[in-house]
């Protein structure tokens, strides 16, 4: 995971750069706000000056899906104070979906802690190597803006792969995009993890019920 956030890292260099921001402003997105794709949508913000209220609502509107993330990521195994505050800085979706996995059960804290901050540093890295080499790659290559959503469509796969004998989750959580797409497309994402998150409980509620009758 980490060697792909380093291709992911160098194409949001080189939009930083050809949106026309200085190099080092990747280094500093990457290392103090380190939000994924909140980054790429944030480069448009500072290049056309937006107000500081925009940026606020929109950071709020992308990155609110982490308050779905904590409800089981693994916070509890992380000691120490300074610790629990960089592990939730560095909760990403990748972090997310490889510490959640059935193999990382049993990871201790400080491996959780260590994974989160070497891809930290992969994706800064990356970033800033993007940035000083951006003026060297021409305008208009295309595939640079489709390295995010490849990684994520890699992590589906690799969740998909895990629980193959889940069939009503993966059903669930594309029916929550459908009906968000549908009723809200202008706050999809929002939406379909307010519906994903209200059917799992649903339906854990209901099984529960149903092995005490049994």
């Amino acid at each position: 995971m980490g060697l792909g956030l380093v291709p992911l890292g160098l194409a949001f260099g080189v939009f930083v750069t050809q949106s026309g921001l200085a190099w080092w402003w990747a280094s500093a997105f990457a290392a103090l706000i380190y939000a994924g794709s909140f980054e790429f949508l944030l480069v448009g913000l500072v290049a056309a000056v937006a107000p500081l209220g925009t940026v606020a609502l929109t950071a709020l509107l992308v990155n609110v899906r982490h308050v779905f993330y904590t409800l089981s990521f693994p916070l509890h195994r992380v000691s120490g104070r300074f610790a629990k505050a960089y592990s939730t800085f560095a909760l990403t979706d990748e972090a997310y979906a490889l510490t959640t996995s059935e193999q990382a059960r049993s990871w201790p804290g400080r491996r959780i802690l260590w994974l989160q901050l070497f891809m930290h540093l992969y994706w800064a890295g990356g970033a800033t190597a993007g940035g000083l080499l951006g003026s060297f790659i021409p305008d208009g290559v295309t595939g640079l803006d489709f390295a995010l959503t490849a990684l994520f469509t890699v992590l589906a796969l690799d969740a998909l792969r895990e629980r193959r004998g889940d069939l009503p989750t993966p059903v669930l959580a594309l029916l929550s995009a459908l009906v968000a797409r549908l009723v809200l497309p202008h706050q999809m994402l929002l939406a379909a993890f307010a519906l994903f998150t209200a059917a799992l409980l649903i339906r854990h509620f209901t099984a529960r019920k149903r092995s005490r009758r049994a």
